[in-house]
């Protein structure tokens, strides 16, 4: 991405990638659909070097990708281009957030929710923008967007991961499988057992019953 991008060239290239997007969500009415439940938000990726903001607001019909933006904002991610590429190929992406450089500002549940949806296109990133921008620009453009999502995907499964890990093993919160068919084993034994207990009960009771008549 040289420096110094033409803002208009920029608008440009998002306004190709915004029909690409378009297209391949048409060809996926079940993402179109999930995409839609996200309508009134509005994402921010912002790079700080080099320069390029980018504004994804999608829609039950049409996503947009804006190249600026000044309304709210529902989650904000801020980062230079390396920093985001360092993340998506992070051994541990979810450490590498909290000690890296990507900032990240506001609800992050729609985010994780954008990135799934999106993550699941075949979408071509690149195509649209090096038609606009030229081979370096647009190939820059598209690597950094991509390599975004990427690491906004890696961590929201690593966390999904650590969270998992941390109710099972750690916390106990939720048993697993075997242990809560062994449980149900154990408490049907224990059943049968006040079952049997209860059943003596009964017959000497009516033997003593019997004893005093």
């Amino acid at each position: 991405m040289a420096a110094g991008l033409d803002p208009t060239l920029t608008t440009a290239a998002l306004a190709a990638l915004e029909a690409a997007l378009n297209s391949a969500l048409a060809l996926d009415p079940a993402g179109q659909q999930q995409l839609g439940r996200l309508a009134g938000s509005t994402f921010a990726i912002e790079c700080t070097a080099p320069k390029v903001n980018v504004y994804l607001q999608p829609a039950a019909d049409k996503t947009r990708l804006l190249g600026y933006y000044d309304g709210p904002v529902t989650t904000r991610v801020r980062g230079a281009a390396a920093d985001f590429a360092e993340l998506a190929g992070a051994s541990d992406p979810a450490a590498a957030l909290i000690n890296g450089n990507v900032a990240l500002q506001g609800d992050s549940a729609p985010l994780i929710e954008l990135q799934r949806i999106i993550g699941q296109l075949d979408l071509d990133w690149e195509a649209p923008l090096v038609t606009v921008l030229g081979d370096v620009a647009g190939h820059q453009l598209a690597e950094f967007l991509r390599s975004s999502f990427n690491a906004g995907n890696a961590v929201s499964g690593s966390l999904r991961r650590q969270l998992d890990e941390f109710i099972h093993e750690e916390a106990r919160l939720t048993p697993p499988r075997l242990e809560v068919e062994d449980f149900y084993t154990d408490l049907q034994s224990l059943q049968q057992r006040v079952d049997r207990l209860q059943s003596r009960l009964d017959r000497l009771r009516k033997r003593m019953q019997a004893s005093h008549t």
